[in-house]
């Protein structure tokens, strides 16, 4: 899983380098599936309950599940890769949001407090604790700043499949939910809205918007709990 992992953090340090104004995500579709293949791995979410493509890019309001087309991104977007892989039996998975060009004040802050909140679960991801204390530790530092969590998607177990048990919500009371153990790997995602955290599914029947169309951001890492405290996978 630290190899799996690991192409899957190579994959979006390269697609956050090639993000430029201009660029479709059509393009950043097939440079993250060639790029992934040339790895020896094989893209998770392609054809995954009838997903068509490799990558999954959302911009602005777009919260999850944005289908990679001809359209481009512009300067002052944020766009979110989510990008998974098959290797050796075992799967990655995460998802970083990139500025493109220059962003304005508020999206920057959107995308600080969403991947400090991540680390502040990935912090509560102790062998002993509650699954839901990394729920809540997302949960409270996204709403100090008055943002909120989405509640419809969630994070998960992570392993020989690409979403096991058990769900990780990114809100909760804390000192709930099954104990955590050593061994365990999980996908922590928070994805944050500037407004509310409801959210609407597009014709397309994949693109989750904001319902509010203020913007999203979206960070993922999948951790492994060990004696030593969580590891971080999904990092180069």
């Amino acid at each position: 899983m630290r190899k799996s992992n690991a192409i899957v953090a190579q994959v979006l340090e390269r697609l956050k380098e090639i993000t430029k104004p201009g660029i479709t995500t059509l393009e950043l579709d097939r440079f993250a599936e060639e790029l992934c293949v040339k790895k020896g791995a094989k893209p998770a979410f392609k054809g995954y309950m009838g997903y068509p493509s490799s990558l999954c890019v959302s911009i602005n309001e777009e919260v999850v599940h944005g289908i990679p087309s001809k359209r481009r991104v512009r300067e002052g977007d944020i766009v979110s890769f989510d990008f998974g892989v098959l290797y050796d039996g075992y799967y990655g998975d995460a998802a970083i949001t990139v500025p493109v060009g220059k962003i304005s004040k508020r999206a920057e802050r959107l995308l600080k407090v969403t991947q400090e909140a991540l680390y502040k679960g990935i912090g509560k991801a102790q062998a002993g604790n509650r699954l839901y204390d990394i729920s809540a530790a997302i949960q409270n530092h996204v709403e100090k700043y008055g943002y909120s969590v989405v509640r419809q998607f969630v994070g998960h177990g992570i392993g020989r499949s690409l979403h096991e048990d058990p769900q990780v919500p990114n809100f909760g009371k804390p000192g709930q939910g099954p104990r955590l153990k050593e061994g365990m790997v999980l996908a922590i995602e928070p994805m944050v809205n500037e407004g509310t955290y409801e959210v609407e599914i597009l014709p397309d029947g994949w693109t989750a918007v904001t319902k509010d169309r203020k913007l999203s951001a979206h960070f993922e890492h999948t951790i492994a709990i060990t004696e030593n405290g969580p590891e971080i996978l999904s990092i180069i």
